[in-house]
Order: C-alpha cells, then structure tokens, then sequence
C-alpha cells in the first residue's frame, strides 16, 4: 500500500514521529537523510526499532513524498497529539488565573444576560418569540441565531486575530457565543415537552439505559472540539489545532458525530415536534461546521490537512473499516489521560444535575 507522507523544509508546528509536542519535534533517524536532501525515501529503511533524534519543527509549506509502508501498521503522525496532558508542564499560576476568568466570566453573564432584574436575556426571548407561536419554529430562529453568529466569527477567526489579536478575539467570541447558546439551551429546557407528540417511549424496557448511554458517549465525542481549557478562557494563547490522534482517528470530527447521537438520544426519549425541531437545528448546524471546519484548516495546513484528512473520516470508524487508518497497537493509550478522565467525572455529574438545570431554567420563565 503506497501512502504520501510530508516532509519538511523549514519550520512547522507539526510532527512526526512522536506524539508528544514541543519546541522541539523528534524524528527517525532513518528520515533524516531524505528531509535534509528533499529526497524520496522508501519506509522500508527504517528498522521496526526506531531511534529518534531532534529536529526543529516543521515547515507549513511542506513536499508530499511517495512512499511504501507496507511494513508498518501506521504512518508519523503529521498532526497533533490530542488531549495530552503533562502535569508536570502545568503552572499553577495559569489554573488559578482560569479560575479567576471563569467565575469573572460566570459573573458577567448572570448580572448581563441571565438575571431577569437586570439582564437582557428574557428581553432576547421574548423578541423571538413574538417572531411565531410555534415553539418549533422559534427554537429554530434561536438555533439559526447561534449559528449565523458562531460559526460567522468562527469563519472571521483569521482576520479577527490579524486586527485585535488572538487572545482579545477569543474573548469577543466568547462573549457573544455564551450568551446565545445559554438562551438557546434554557428555551429547549422550558418548552422541551411543548407541541405534538409524535411518539411515547419513556417506559419501554432498556430505552432509559440507552438514552444515558448514548447521552454519555456523546459527551466524549462532544468535547474534543478543544483539549485545551487555557486557550478557551485565553489563559493560554489561542491556536488553530490540527489534531490526528484519540478520537480523531475514529471521527475527524467527533462534535458533529457526537451531536448527532445527543440529538437522536433526545428525539427518541421526548418523542416530540419541539425535540426534532431542535435537532434539525442542531445537526444543520454542526454538518455546516464540519465542512467549515475542512476548509479553514485546508487553507491554514495546506497539504499537511490533506494527509490528515485522507487518513481520517467524518462518519465515524469509515477510515479504519476501509484501512486507510491504521490504529497504533497501544492505540487505548491515548485515551488514558486526564482530559477523558475529567470529561468521563462531567458528564455523570451533568447527567445528575439535570434536576437542578430543569429548576434552574424554569425560574426564568424564558
């Protein structure tokens, strides 16, 4: 099986090779010659023991070389290792900082935007919902809302970062994003068993085991769209990952994968109009996003995407059932790590707070 495999010319943030990430970016020894002199190389050359040697990062303007490797079971990793976590790179300072911006951030949005005394969200609802009496068709407007404004600045993220910076761009997004998806979330709670009830499966045996357990491995597939939580509050500088590795190798994007399942967990336990309504929305949405999604990282990556995207699939497991994924032996090692361990402890603890959500968006009467 031939495969194109990338090699460098300059300076990159990629890496092959290794799965772990720095300054720094390791490569085989037996790669070196061809990297150095932009030659073809044949894989074969390279011993099933590889030793590793450091080599400064890659370039984004890279050369797609052919080579055989039909005698190892998965090409170097030309993305990023997602989800790994060294706690001992961890500075103390930047968990307490985030901390700090998040319950700042918390703040702002009850005192602006939640807090019927003083926010305008009731004001935001209220105006919508005079668009329609159908609680259908506003949960839509709602929906098409969020989205026309999170994926807007989401396709405006390169030029926005250019003017104000990454950091102040990822607070502008932020901040006009929360605010809608929380109204959007607490319209869905307050009117979720509102119009026509298509079908009523609650007290079916094993329905309820296989709504949670659907609702659980969404959450999984939910959250990779960012490992880190310092660039979500901007403690860490913002960045446009290219990520190969965890879940990504079974789904290139695992939030449209894990929005689908939420949205048909949801459909079949509520069983109404409002519930198909919002995942109509919701899938729209996220089908949008991928093929968004695609094209920035195709103009930010370049032909590094393209490996990435040949090897990978947005229907999950589709690139591994036709081999065009190769999963590394001790492939269940890259979900060992803190960021599934804290995902896995959120959502049992989401999945037993929904008594609070439910009092919580009912006493806005949104």
């Amino acid at each position: 099986m031939s495969t194109s495999l990338l090699l460098p010319t300059a300076l990159s943030p990629f890496r092959l090779g290794s799965r772990r990430y720095g300054k720094r970016a390791l490569l085989p020894l037996c790669l070196k010659p061809a990297i150095e002199n932009s030659t073809v190389f044949n894989r074969r050359r390279c011993s099933s023991n590889l030793t590793f040697h450091h080599y400064p990062l890659l370039s984004r303007k890279v050369h797609v070389v052919r080579t055989s490797i039909r005698d190892t079971e998965e090409a170097p990793v030309v993305g990023e290792d997602s989800a790994a976590f060294d706690l001992g790179e961890q500075k103390l300072s930047s968990w307490i900082y985030f901390s700090v911006i998040l319950g700042v951030v918390l703040f702002v949005l009850d005192v602006v935007w939640i807090d019927n005394s003083t926010g305008i969200g009731k004001d935001f609802i209220n105006s919508v919902s005079s668009i329609s009496d159908s609680p259908e068709v506003v949960m839509l407007i709602l929906i098409l809302i969020f989205a026309t404004v999170h994926s807007g600045l989401a396709t405006l993220r390169d030029t926005g970062e250019k003017l104000i910076g990454e950091r102040p761009f990822r607070v502008l997004f932020a901040g006009v994003s929360l605010p809608l998806a929380v109204s959007t979330v607490v319209y869905f709670i307050n009117h979720r068993y509102d119009g026509l009830q298509l079908w009523q499966l609650q007290n079916v045996s094993g329905v309820h085991e296989l709504v949670w357990l659907s609702n659980f491995i969404s959450f999984f597939l939910l959250y990779p769209s960012t490992f880190n939580l310092l660039e979500v509050a901007a403690v860490d500088k913002p960045k446009m990952h290219l990520w190969e590795t965890g879940i990504m190798r079974i789904t290139r994007h695992p939030q449209l994968a894990g929005q689908v399942i939420w949205c048909l967990a949801h459909m079949i336990w509520i069983g109404n109009s409002v519930a198909v309504a919002a995942s109509v929305g919701l899938i729209g949405h996220h089908l949008f996003g991928a093929w968004n999604g695609d094209r920035r990282l195709a103009i930010r990556y370049g032909e590094a995407f393209e490996v990435v995207k040949n090897r990978t699939s947005i229907i999950p497991f589709g690139a591994i059932l036709d081999g065009r994924q190769k999963l590394p032996k001790d492939y269940y090692k890259e979900f060992i790590r803190l960021p599934y361990l804290a995902i896995t402890v959120l959502t049992i603890g989401a999945y037993l707070a929904h008594p609070l959500m439910q009092a919580g968006s009912y006493g806005l009467h949104w």
